[in-house]
């Protein structure tokens, strides 16, 4: 496990920007935190750096927000699963299939259970008493020729 430490919501979406660069479809990356740590934050930064023009929204309502090229470079589904109160319900919304050709960006995916993506890279965000935020970030081995030492 790695910590990064995050002093503003800028660096949070700078990191999303990097990771950007280490993504590939067929991916998943979860995000978990409490509300306001700086999740969808990340996944903005991320959105960004692979070529979505404006503001990507907050997938609570909606749940799965799609990006395709060409808003994209390659499929990205951004996951919000805050609302799913059975991990029965996530087989409906056919996640596994659309990692096929689709980059899984999960926020919330505790509400899966604590084995349902492991071979993600797991993102874990704290909010600091300071109010900056800590990153821990958990590298599986599908990751490590990937991500940074």
């Amino acid at each position: 496990m790695r910590v990064i430490r995050l002093p503003d919501p800028q660096a949070t979406e700078a990191f999303g920007a990097m990771l950007a660069e280490r993504v590939r479809p067929g991916d998943v990356v979860t995000l978990e935190g409490t509300l306001g740590a700086g999740k969808t934050s990340v996944a903005r930064g991320l959105l960004a750096a692979l070529g979505l023009a404006g503001e990507a929204p907050s997938p609570s309502f909606a749940i799965v927000q799609p990006y395709e090229p060409p808003e994209v470079r390659f499929p990205v589904l951004h996951v919000d699963l805050y609302r799913i109160d059975d991990p029965a319900e996530i087989e409906e919304l056919a996640l596994d299939d659309a990692r096929y050709d689709s980059l899984l960006l999960v926020e919330w995916p505790e509400r899966a259970g604590p084995d349902y993506w492991p071979d993600a890279l797991r993102l874990s965000l704290t909010i600091e008493p300071d109010g900056t935020r800590s990153l821990t970030v958990g590298v599986p081995e599908a990751w490590r020729s990937r991500w940074p030492t």
